[in-house]
């Protein structure tokens, strides 16, 4: 998971499913790769990350201006967001050819095609998230490079700059005219 450590990112609901997968004994690791934002409400504290380390449940990594080796040493990539704008993240992991598990919300389901490209869980269910990261798990490697594939094309023929630039331009043109 690539985010800002804030509860509206999903991080409780990752860090339940990750203990869930890890009572299983799944051959799994969890990483967190962000930092929480003292200024905001909404950050989860510097010592429940801590707990959470100690605890075994996840790896946390702070802040790096370059997620790309984090994103291509991982299987998939999750983000449980309450609500999003487009998420850069997972837009990035696709393009990385990287299977996604995020949530059902506004914003994340548009960079998904569940079951093609990764999977939608139902937004605040940390049991879903983590019956969806099982599923992950428990597909053959090929099926999930699969998925990454499939979501590095989706990528490149929806989200590519030039087609995004186009569609502002239409969007301007067809304001402009009116």
């Amino acid at each position: 998971m690539v985010a800002r450590v804030l509860r509206d990112k999903g991080i409780f609901e990752y860090v339940e499913a990750a203990r869930i997968i890890l009572a299983e004994n799944k051959n799994a690791e969890f990483w967190l790769l962000g930092s929480a934002s003292i200024d905001n409400p909404a950050a989860v504290s510097p010592r429940t990350i801590s707990n959470w380390v100690s605890e075994g449940c996840i790896t946390h990594i702070h802040f790096q201006d370059d997620v790309r080796t984090f994103i291509e040493s991982a299987d998939c990539v999750v983000l449980p967001s309450y609500r999003e704008g487009t998420p850069r993240v997972l837009l990035e992991a696709a393009a990385c050819g990287r299977a996604v598990i995020t949530s059902d919300a506004i914003g994340c389901r548009n960079a998904v095609i569940d079951g093609e490209t990764g999977y939608l869980c139902s937004t605040r269910d940390a049991n879903d998230l983590a019956s969806k990261m099982r599923q992950m798990l428990e597909l053959p490697f090929d099926r999930v490079t699969a998925f990454g594939r499939n979501g590095r094309v989706f990528m490149q023929n929806v989200f590519d700059e030039r087609i995004v630039i186009g569609k502002y331009r239409e969007a301007i043109r067809l304001s402009i005219e009116v």
